[in-house]
């Protein structure tokens, strides 16, 4: 009878969205495995601690982005459906595009390829079904069906507690750069025979060498604005999610009587995770409510109820960094995921799971040689909606 191969025990540093799902799968596969993070799950300085994420399938010509967010939607769906429903909010989500958008053309061609759903929706079909979104500059849109927003801090503190309770061990540790050219036997005194860092922010400060100016983190501010009372029109499902690419900016409608969110997504000022303040100042405020104005009037006066200030952590052209350490043959490097990788967390995870457990090789697209330097006078985003 032949005999199957171990699997390792498996150390995973950082518990955000790529960590807690990379663990999710290494276990689901029956690897032992320890999940270390130094302030906690959902913490709030991690990429994955604010309130909500956007998940919708348009991603333009990058098909494989588009496959794995209808692969992580299902995951996301089932495992909800068993822990907590109201993790996931379908809201649908809609493109508002300007003439001759390449890039939501593009993401046409894919739906059809894939079976999304979805219509195509002209100016005045906007108007009609979205009554709150002001209409100057914008000549038609793309709705997606089955999109929405996930509860992003509980959804990975609900991911952790159900790990935990099923047999992962967890610890709360600093973790220090393993030492040039030696082998990784233990991160924070934690032993185990691979390793995978997913350290969000961070991941540059522990392989300082290797990714300073390849993955950059940036301050990026969110902001929650309080709804007339009464009025359903910044809800779903009179509201969905959204994107304007024309003008760099996303949001999502009420959920959980949080408030209207929206934000910004072009790049901020390059920041330190760790000793960033997080207190957002009037100028940017005043800056989105000029916004207001003219996409969502009727809230250009409303309260700012609440802010966040965040940060992103991507690469010069935003697709993923899921590849081995060049020095450490069981050490592997998980991130770039801010902007648009919390929809993919369970898509990641089991990628990197089946790169760590199984071997090969990553794809181009993750590859770090592909991970060239940060041009810091850009500040543009690569991948619209977070």
């Amino acid at each position: 009878m032949a005999q199957t191969k171990p699997l390792p025990d498996v150390a995973v540093v950082g518990s955000g969205v790529f960590g807690a799902w990379t663990a999710f799968m290494l276990r689901k596969a029956g690897a032992k495995v320890t999940l270390i993070d130094q302030h906690g799950p959902a913490n709030n300085r991690a990429s994955s601690g604010g309130e909500s994420r956007i998940t919708r399938a348009g991603y333009g010509p990058k098909e494989l982005y588009t496959r794995w967010s209808m692969e992580a939607l299902t995951v996301y769906k089932n495992f909800y459906a068993q822990t907590d429903p109201t993790l996931y909010n379908e809201t649908g989500f809609l493109w508002m595009g300007r003439p001759d958008d390449a890039y939501m053309n593009a993401n046409l061609v894919a739906f059809k390829r894939l079976g999304v759903k979805h219509d195509v929706l002209s100016r005045e079909e906007i108007a009609k079904r979205f009554p709150a979104i002001g209409l100057d500059g914008l000549t038609w849109g793309i709705y997606e069906y089955h999109a929405g927003g996930l509860m992003a801090r509980r959804g990975v503190a609900t991911v952790v507690r159900h790990l935990v309770k099923n047999g992962l061990r967890y610890e709360q540790a600093r973790v220090v750069p393993p030492s040039p050219g030696t082998k990784v036997t233990s991160v924070a005194g934690i032993k185990a025979g691979q390793f995978v860092f997913a350290c969000g922010p961070w991941l540059p400060q522990v392989f300082p060498e290797l990714l300073k100016g390849r993955i950059r983190p940036t301050r990026q501010e969110v902001f929650y604005f309080a709804t007339p009372a009464g009025d359903p029109a910044f809800r779903s499902p009179l509201l969905p999610a959204w994107v304007d690419p024309g003008d760099t900016i996303y949001g999502l409608p009420d959920l959980e009587n949080r408030g209207f969110k929206i934000a910004p997504d072009g790049h901020g000022l390059e920041i330190d995770p760790e000793t960033q303040e997080r207190v957002v100042p009037q100028a940017s405020v005043d800056k989105v409510r000029l916004y207001l104005q003219k996409r969502f009037p009727k809230l250009a006066q409303a309260p700012l109820a609440q802010a966040e200030v965040c940060q992103y952590e991507n690469t010069v052209n935003g697709d993923y960094l899921i590849d081995r350490h060049p020095e450490h043959d069981n050490v592997w490097l998980l991130g770039g995921g801010s902007g648009h990788g919390y929809k993919h967390g369970p898509a990641v995870g089991n990628y990197t799971a089946n790169l760590v457990l199984n071997g090969g090789r990553t794809e181009d697209i993750f590859a770090l040689k592909t991970k060239t330097l940060y041009d810091p006078t850009n500040r543009s985003s690569t991948i619209p909606g977070k």
